[in-house]
């Protein structure tokens, strides 16, 4: 069976598609593969070893060949023109009314297919300025509309950690994400804070939750009452990274509690119950 490569497009734009002529690739190699009525052109991002389940979606389709000089020179040129189609577009999209904004516009390779990708509050009937569009450039038009989170994507940018945003980067899909997991981590609910560049909570409050949420399983919540050989206290803090919890004593003192600790305790416990309920046994069989 032919080898799986996924391939990246223009801001980002990812798809899977199987060499299958063969031909010999590497990472970051220009190549041409089968588009929608053509073809278009891309970079190999990386080869995908894992098998993939393509039964609910369409089967990828082929890689073509490596791009070449004249490819180059073609997909140059159509960046070219897609920053003069801005100036065509917006006097086109105010004649009409329509209550959109422009986020991209995307040549296919073989100039086949123009997409521009938008966002917009409610449905828009861009019918007329399909028509305008497809008289001016005497080619196939689509209009996409998008999420804040896919123009985030596409525009690009750097997040507040200094660093690419992850969608720009990485991310093949959006989870959904809720303030639970920023309450979950303590974190601040200050949206400024939470927040990314599309205006929607921060990808990135995700990543850790899991890992929260099993450490703190473990420990009582905070504001509970917990005995200590010291005596008993209240939980005070919760040190997810160290592992270990804060115990504010009625005097004042603290001590600090590791979650070794805590497993080591409900090992003994257990230990203990499971004895107690052999002997148990042995005594209602007698």
């Amino acid at each position: 069976m032919p080898d799986l490569y996924m391939i990246e497009f223009k801001s980002g734009r990812k798809e899977y598609f199987y060499n299958t002529f063969y031909h010999s690739l590497k990472a970051g190699d220009f190549v041409i593969v089968q588009a929608d009525r053509g073809e278009d052109m891309g970079r190999l991002d990386k080869k995908v070893f894992k098998d993939l389940d393509f039964s609910d979606t369409e089967r990828p389709r082929s890689i073509l060949r490596p791009a070449g000089d004249e490819d180059r020179r073609k997909l140059e040129q159509n960046r070219i023109d897609e920053e003069g189609a801005w100036g065509k577009v917006l006097p086109l999209i105010g004649n009409h009314k329509l209550e959109m904004k422009l986020v991209d516009i995307e040549y296919q390779h073989d100039r086949n297919k123009m997409t521009y990708y938008f966002t917009a509050e409610h449905r828009v009937d861009f019918r007329a300025l399909v028509r305008d569009l497809a008289a001016e450039y005497k080619t196939r038009i689509e209009l996409r509309q998008i999420g804040v989170r896919d123009e985030a994507k596409r525009i690009g940018g750097f997040g507040i950690c200094g660093l690419r945003q992850c969608c720009s980067c990485y991310l093949k899909s959006f989870d959904p994400i809720s303030t639970n997991d920023a309450r979950v981590q303590g974190l601040s609910l200050n949206p400024a804070k939470i927040s990314g560049n599309c205006g929607r909570l921060l990808c990135c409050l995700k990543y850790e939750t899991g890992h929260y949420c099993e450490t703190r399983s473990k420990y009582p919540e905070v504001g509970e009452k917990y005995v200590t050989v010291q005596g008993e206290g209240i939980v005070d803090r919760i040190n997810v990274f160290e592992d270990f919890m804060m115990v504010k004593l009625a005097g004042g003192e603290e001590v600090k509690i590791f979650g070794r600790d805590l497993r080591q305790k409900l090992r003994r416990q257990t230990s203990f119950f499971q004895k107690w309920r052999e002997a148990l046994n042995i005594e209602k069989s007698k």
